[in-house]
C-alpha cells in the first residue's frame, strides 16, 4: 500500500511545469497551450446574468414541482435557455424586443431579412432567418477558446424581422434600408440574418445613411456581385455596384475574399476592374496565409479615408461539402475553420455591423449550413468583445459607452427593455 499514490485518481502533475514543446522556432510550455489558457479564463467570467435568468424563470414561470430536486435550475414553464430545445425561438435564446424604439437601450440588435426575390437560380433564403434562429439554440453563449461569454459580456436582443415584400424588389430594398438605418440610428450594432445577397445593397445603404461617413466593405463570397443588372433587375449579383453609387462608398474600398470558380460574372469583373476592387481567391489566401490575407483585407477596406467597415458574409464562400444549403454552390471554397480564423482577425479591428446571406434551408442537410451561418455571427461577436470593441471584459469593465450605460441600468435594477 505504501507504494501507491495517495490520490490514485489525482496523480502528481509537477512534471508539466517543466515540459517544453517546440512550435516553429520557439518553445512553449503546456501552460501556454490555447486550451490551458482557456481553462484559466473561464474562472474569470461572471455568471451574474445567468443567475438573474434563473431567478426570473422562477418568478415568471413558477418554481418547479415538489418532486424536482434541482430546484435552482428548473422552473415549471420554460422562461430561460436551460432547456435548449424548448421555448420561443430567438437568436441564441436572447431576449426579443417587440418595440424597436427601445433598441437604443441595447448594444447589439439581431434582425432577420427574409428576402429572396433577388435570387437568379435556387430560392430559399427567405427561410434562413428562422432556420438560423432555430439552430442557434444548439449553441451556448460561452466560447471556450476566446474565454468569452456573450450572455455575460454583451447585451444582445432579437428585433424580429423586417417586413419584406416578395412581389417587389425595390420596395423591399426601401424597407430594408429603413429598418437597418433605424437600428444604427438607435446606436445598436446590426447583425443581419439574410436573405439573399441582393440585400447587401439596402443594408449597406442603411448603414451609410446612419453613419454619414465613408465606409469600406469586406465581402466573403465565391461571386463578385458587382454587375450592374441581372435579368433586367437589381438582383443578388449586383449589390456592390449599386452600393458604390451611394454617397459614402466606392469600389476602391471593397475587398472580396474567396472569389473563384465557374460562376463569376464577367460584367461584374469589369466593374470591379474599373472601380479598383481587390479580389483574393481561395488560393491567394492559402498562399498569403490567413493572417496576412486578413491584414490585406483590412488595409483595403480602411483605405482612402474610410472611417468604418461593414462585413458581408455569403455562406457560399465555404465549400459546399460543408455548406450545401445555398443557392449557387461552387466547389473549391474555404474550410469552416479558415473562415472562422479570418473573421476573428478582421473583427478585431472593429466593425459597423455585419450580415450573413445566401443560407438556403430547403437545400440544407441536417441544418449544417444554418449552423455555420450562426457560427460566423458568434465568431464575429466574440472576437469584437475579445478585442474590446463591444461589450465588457471578463472582469466586467465596459469596453464601450453603450456597455457602460447598460451596466449602470442593470446595477440600478431598471429593466433593459
Amino acid at each position: 500500500m505504501s507504494d501507491q499514490h495517495p490520490h490514485p485518481h489525482h496523480p502528481s502533475h509537477d512534471w508539466r511545469g517543466s515540459r517544453r514543446l517546440t512550435v516553429g522556432d520557439k518553445e512553449i510550455g503546456i501552460a501556454d497551450l490555447q486550451g490551458e489558457q482557456a481553462k484559466r479564463w473561464e474562472q474569470e467570467l461572471p455568471d451574474t446574468v445567468y443567475r438573474e435568468g434563473l431567478r426570473r424563470a422562477h418568478e415568471l414561470g413558477l418554481p418547479p414541482a415538489d418532486s424536482v430536486v434541482d430546484k435552482d435550475q428548473i422552473s415549471t414553464f420554460v422562461r430561460n435557455d436551460s432547456l435548449r430545445f424548448a421555448g420561443i425561438q430567438t437568436f441564441l435564446k436572447m431576449p426579443y424586443v417587440e418595440d424597436v424604439n427601445l433598441l437604443s437601450q441595447h448594444e447589439v440588435a439581431v434582425v432577420g431579412v427574409p428576402f429572396d426575390t433577388g435570387t437568379t437560380y435556387r430560392p430559399g433564403p427567405r427561410h434562413a432567418p428562422q432556420a438560423m434562429r432555430a439552430i442557434s439554440s444548439l449553441l451556448a453563449p460561452y466560447y471556450f477558446e476566446l474565454g468569452v461569454d456573450l450572455r455575460e459580456q454583451l447585451d444582445i436582443v432579437d428585433a424580429g424581422d423586417i417586413f419584406c415584400l416578395p412581389g417587389s424588389i425595390e420596395k423591399s430594398y426601401d424597407q430594408i434600408t429603413k429598418g437597418i438605418q433605424h437600428i444604427c440610428d438607435q446606436g445598436a450594432f446590426p447583425v443581419v440574418l439574410g436573405g439573399d445577397h441582393a440585400i447587401g445593397f439596402p443594408t449597406a445603404r442603411g448603414v451609410m445613411n446612419s453613419f454619414d461617413r465613408k465606409i469600406g466593405v469586406i465581402h466573403f463570397d465565391r461571386h463578385v456581385d458587382t454587375a450592374p443588372r441581372d435579368l433586367d433587375e437589381r438582383m443578388h449579383t449586383t449589390p456592390y455596384y449599386w452600393a458604390s453609387h451611394e454617397k459614402h462608398f466606392d469600389l476602391g474600398n471593397l475587398v472580396q475574399i474567396g472569389i473563384g470558380g465557374m460562376q463569376v460574372s464577367r460584367p461584374g469583373i469589369k466593374e470591379g476592374r474599373d472601380g479598383g476592387t481587390v479580389i483574393m481567391t481561395v488560393d491567394d489566401v492559402e498562399q498569403l496565409g490567413i493572417d496576412q490575407a486578413a491584414d490585406l483585407a483590412l488595409e483595403v477596406a480602411w483605405s482612402n479615408g474610410a472611417e468604418g467597415v461593414y462585413l458581408s458574409f455569403d455562406i457560399d464562400c465555404v465549400d459546399p461539402g460543408f455548406a450545401p444549403g445555398t443557392g449557387w454552390p461552387e466547389p473549391g471554397g474555404f474550410l469552416p475553420r479558415e473562415v472562422l480564423k479570418l473573421i476573428r482577425r478582421i473583427a478585431s479591428e472593429g466593425l459597423l455591423g455585419m450580415e450573413v446571406v445566401e443560407v438556403s434551408p430547403p437545400f440544407d442537410v441536417s441544418d449544417v449550413t444554418s449552423l455555420l451561418g450562426v457560427r460566423i455571427i458568434t465568431e464575429t461577436l466574440c472576437s469584437l468583445v475579445n478585442a474590446g470593441k463591444l461589450g465588457s471584459s471578463r472582469s466586467g469593465e465596459p469596453h464601450t459607452q453603450r456597455a457602460r450605460e447598460i451596466q449602470a441600468r442593470r446595477a440600478t435594477g431598471l429593466p433593459s427593455q
